[in-house]
């Protein structure tokens, strides 16, 4: 004879156990609104945005909102508009039609850019090249420790004296993103910054853009070709096709992200399609 045991759990762990999603929910969020509280960044509106190049429709009707303090990669095919699409944003090239809004007055500081190319000063010491990410503030009184702390967190305090040429790859990179934060920007806008670096410099670069990101609060924008890159440094990827944006996928994965995992691996994979078809279509 068997004997049917029924267990019951009290009113209080039944009750537990349904608020545990809406819980879940209300921590996430406030851990948001904690980040937002927190950030130097500034929100930036796109509305439909159109650049040409003699009879080359570029970017035909770009529409955009990027909160404050958001980590956004753009991907997208060789030609696509990408890059060109960055470079508006920074203010170095003028558009046709459309616009584009910080949702404040901006400063010449409060927006940098750091290129695939480091374009160190090759007669400068590192020091000194960090201090031009300064501009007009670059004769002030605070200008060597301004740049000091800049090199500090880029990890090359000892380097400061040092000239760009004895410097590898991975550490001119560093200089350029210690040029670029030294003035505490609020947007910062990468172009393919790791390009040119080996996997694993690469993979050191990567977090430290993560890290500095996390530590100041500004406003991120990558370009890059790496799908992997893009997932694993951004709260959102936008694929652009023909000009457009085609996929805007938001990335949960929580931070730091394990690469290689599961979630980031089926993120990646969605992407690459989208990409791929955009591909099989020119």
């Amino acid at each position: 004879m068997q004997t049917a045991l029924r267990t019951t759990l009290p009113e209080t762990e039944l009750a537990s156990r349904a608020n545990f999603v809406p819980q879940a929910r209300v921590v996430r969020e406030e851990r948001q609104e904690e980040r937002q509280a927190q950030t130097t960044g500034l929100p930036l509106s796109i509305r439909g945005l159109r650049k040409s190049f003699v009879d080359n429709e570029v970017l035909r009707g770009i529409d955009l909102h990027i909160p404050a303090g958001q980590f956004v990669a753009i991907v997208g095919k060789s030609g696509c508009g990408k890059s060109t699409l960055l470079r508006l944003i920074a203010g170095l090239e003028k558009f046709e039609a459309g616009s584009i809004s910080f949702g404040q007055d901006v400063q010449p500081e409060d927006i940098r850019v750091m290129f695939q190319e480091p374009r160190l000063l090759p007669w400068a010491r590192v020091l000194a090249n960090v201090e031009v990410g300064l501009g007009r503030d670059r004769s002030s009184g605070d200008a060597h420790a301004r740049a000091e702390k800049a090199l500090t967190e880029v990890g090359l305090a000892d380097k400061r004296d040092q000239w760009p040429s004895v410097l590898s790859g991975g550490q001119k990179q560093r200089v350029a993103l210690g040029r670029a934060l030294v003035s505490r920007p609020r947007v910062l806008a990468f172009d393919e910054p790791l390009g040119a670096l080996d996997a694993l410099t690469r993979i050191s670069m990567q977090r430290l853009l993560e890290r500095v990101w996390r530590d100041q609060g500004f406003t991120a924008i990558l370009v890059t070709h790496d799908v992997s890159e893009a997932v694993a440094l951004a709260d959102r990827v936008l694929v652009i096709d023909e000009g457009r944006i085609a996929h805007d996928v938001t990335v949960n994965a929580a931070r730091p992200r394990e690469r290689g995992s599961a979630e980031l691996a089926s993120l990646e994979g969605s992407i690459l399609s989208h990409l791929l078809s955009a591909e099989d279509r020119t």
